[in-house]
Formats: C-alpha cells, structure tokens, sequence
C-alpha cells in the first residue's frame, strides 16, 4: 500500500511539473545607483556662514509585468532603500533608543526614507476600440522631459491609434475626501486631460489639454475662506530630427480660477501663467554641440485677483546644471537653499525662473563619454507672491547665478556606468535675503555615480 502510494505520488509529481503553466509569464526590470556627493556651501553664503556636505546616496527600482494574456498585463514598480547610506532615520529612530543621538521621527523627505514602497499598480488590456490602463500609474509626463515630475496617480487612461495619430483620454483622482471624518462634501481633487500625437517621418508632435478640478479647500460648515480651483492646461510640443540636427520644444499655458470663492464678498482669483522650452543639438561624428533655454513665469505680485506664475515650473525631471536647481540633489539633501528660486524657501519645481544651458559631448571611445556644460539662470521676476498669504516679497537681485560642470561618464557593461563630475557655481545676489545686505559665496559640487539598468 505504500508502495502504491509513493508511486501515485510520482506519477502526480511529474504530471505537476509537466502540465502546460496557468500563471503569467514574468518580466522584470530595474535601475539601481548609488551616488556620492561632495557640495561645498549649498546655501551660496557668505563666508561667514559656509558649511559643506558630503554623503552616498542609493536607490533601488524594480518593475515586474505580469504578461497574463495576448493584450493583458499587470505592471507594478517598487523603490527600495532610498536613503542615504547610514541615516538611520527612515526607521523613525536609532535601533538604540537610549543613544543620545536619537531624535524620535525623522526631519527627512519621508517619502524617499522608506525602506520599500510599492508606488504603482496598474493593468493594461487590448480592446475593440483601443487600450486601457487603470491604476495607479505614471503621471505628469507629457512631451519633452522639460515639464515633467514623474509622479504617480490613480488614473484610467485610454488611447487608440487612427493612422499616424494617436488619441488618448485621463481621468485622474488626485484628492479623495470621502472616509474622512470632517463631513466635507464635494471636496475631492480630480483631472481631466485629452491629448493627441501625430507621428510623422522623423518626429513627433502633440497637444495636451488637461482640467484641474480642486475642491480639497472647500471647508463645510465654516465662515473663513472657501474656495476651489478650476484651471487649464494647453501644452503643445514637438520633436523632430533634420539630418545632423535635433529639435525639441514644448509650451505651456494655464488658465481659469486658481480661486473661484464660494463667499460672495471674496472676489476670485484667475490663473495666467506659462512656461516654455527649446532645444536644439548638432550632431557631428562621435559628439554633440547643443543649447536649450526653459522658462516659467513669476509673479510680480502687482494684482491681488490675478496668478501669473506657472504653477507647475520647470518640473523636477529636468536638470541642465549638477548643483543650480537640481531637483535630484535637492531630495537627496532634504533641505538645500542652494535650489531656491523664490524666496519662499526650497522648491523642486524650479518656479519663476530663466534657465540657459549650452553643452557640448565627445565620445574619445565607444565606452567613454566627456561632457562640458555653461548654464545660467536668473528669476523671472525679483519680486514673488506667495498666492497662500498674498505677502509680496523682493530679492536684492534676478541673478541667480553662472555654473561650468565636466562630467565623464565610462561604460564598464552595456547595463553597467560609471560617472565622475564636478560643478562650479558662481552664485548671484538672488540668494541675498530680502531686504538684507547678506553676503553670498559661491558653491561647488564633486560627484561620482555608479548605475546599473536590467
């Protein structure tokens, strides 16, 4: 009997392991870098105030798709020990409490201190009229990579190809209000955007339209300020490639109430800001000579019922410069004067600002990369106000300052590179204090990253 019943479970054993697999095909992908930096006076001080940084930062991506059928997947993305090497903070607290340099939670950016976040979630599927993808996935990516941000949102998107052109619809949840217990009503933060892109022989062009429905300020039951904000977004751009050149440039405009009031004595408060970018690059046999501007409004502050600044900026995807407003190095740090463009204290969107930056690339061998890049930046205007408080406030000066950055970036696998750079900022009297007559030093950056992509 047991005989028969070793052999039963063999013969099931091989029928297991021999029978055509029910589960999806499995597909992975991912970035991991480690970078180390060295910046000296981030806060473009005077030398009265200098101080330094110096530390290794990492990260790790991994996306998994889950090919379930023909014209079905399931695509997630995690990040994993972003942090900077030995901050215990992530944790909240030293794994020894009584040390006396625990500091009970962390002052750091809490979303990059996790230890792992599973930040998207979304499944694709074909249909007859065209594809789906819903959950939560890539958002505030549009055209160039000017712009951008890279979030992640819920979002139901379709697109559906009609010859060259390619037509697509998004619904977005930003904001939702119901669960809580403060009996808000119709207070949910939802977008709503439709887009075309019309590809042709050696480009592309596109125009985006999106509706920002905000209603998260809208407060029941109390007498104060109650508003919602209802704005546009028309964002045309284009790419296209003529012989040796390359051409990119992207526009944006928002328009309609940042503020429509729902009290009768408090008058609203329209949106009128932009932003814009060009890029043009020659290619010659193993380099590259190119130049690209971008810009994004300010405001002056001289209407109390009208926002001239581009909410949005530059976006945080795009960073000419290794120390001036980088956005990739303003996380890292969690705290940096050094990317400052409004006087509001640090931001990561580049707001109210004119970026120039010309480069030029050289490739000595297939693997090796040497790169040279000027970029200055100054404010769109000197004056900003802050659309929360209405307090205008004055820098001593536009300028922002002048950077020269040599990178040099080697190949040692086709997934594997390496990367050594160094940054000079001049720094101009925009990082004054208001009204003060505070000195400023300029600031440099060392850096080196080691990148792995699979």
């Amino acid at each position: 009997m047991k005989k028969l019943l070793v052999v039963l479970l063999a013969l099931g054993l091989i029928v297991a392991f021999g029978a055509t697999a029910s589960a999806a095909d499995l597909k992975f992908s991912g970035t991991y870098y480690v970078t180390g930096n060295y910046v000296d006076n981030p806060g473009a001080y005077g030398s009265d105030s200098q101080y330094s940084k110096a530390y290794f930062w990492q990260r790790f991506r991994l996306q998994p798709v889950f090919q379930i059928a023909e014209g079905l997947t399931f695509t997630a993305r995690m990040d994993a020990m972003e942090k900077k090497w030995g901050d215990t903070q992530w944790k909240g607290k030293y794994s020894d409490e009584t040390s006396s340099r625990y500091d009970g939670k962390s002052t750091g950016n809490s979303k990059s201190q996790e230890s792992m976040e599973w930040e998207r979630a979304y499944v694709t599927f074909l249909s007859k009229v065209g594809q789906f993808q819903v959950g939560y996935q890539a958002a505030d990516e549009w055209g160039t990579q000017f712009g951008d941000s890279g979030t992640t949102r819920p979002r139901i998107m379709f697109t559906s190809a009609v010859g060259p052109m390619i037509l697509a619809a998004v619904y977005e949840k930003i904001y939702e209000v119901d669960g809580l217990s403060n009996g808000l009503v119709d207070a949910d933060y939802d977008t709503y955007a439709l887009f075309g892109i019309f590809k042709f022989k050696g480009g592309e062009a596109g125009l985006l339209w999106k509706y920002y429905n905000d209603a998260s300020t809208r407060p029941t039951g109390v007498s104060t300020l109650q508003y919602r904000g209802q704005v546009h977004l028309l964002s045309p751009y284009m790419k296209a490639t003529f012989g040796p050149v390359y051409v990119e440039a992207e526009l944006g405009y928002t328009f309609g109430k940042v503020m429509k009031s729902d009290l009768a004595a408090v008058p609203d408060v329209d949106m009128d800001g932009w932003n814009g970018y060009v890029k043009g690059q020659y290619n010659f046999g193993p380099g590259n000579v190119g130049l690209q501007v971008g810009y994004s409004s300010g405001d002056n502050g001289d209407s109390s019922t009208k926002v001239k600044a581009f909410q949005g900026g530059c976006g945080t995807s795009w960073n000419p410069a290794l120390l001036l407003l980088n956005d990739d190095l303003n996380t890292q740090q969690t705290t940096s004067t050094g990317t400052v463009t409004n006087p509001n204290g640090v931001t990561n969107k580049k707001l109210n600002v004119l970026i120039i930056n010309a480069y030029a690339g050289f490739n000595p061998t297939a693997k090796l990369n040497l790169t040279a890049a000027l970029t200055y930046a100054e404010a769109a205007d000197a004056k900003w106000r802050d659309i929360s408080t209405g307090v205008v406030t004055e820098q001593a000066d536009k300028k922002l300052g002048t950077e020269f950055d040599v990178t040099a970036t080697y190949k040692i696998f086709d997934q594997l590179t390496y990367m050594v750079g160094a940054g000079y900022l001049w720094a101009g009297d925009y990082f004054k204090l208001a009204g003060s007559s505070s000195d400023v030093g300029n600031s440099y950056i060392v850096k080196n990253q080691l990148t792995l992509t699979f």
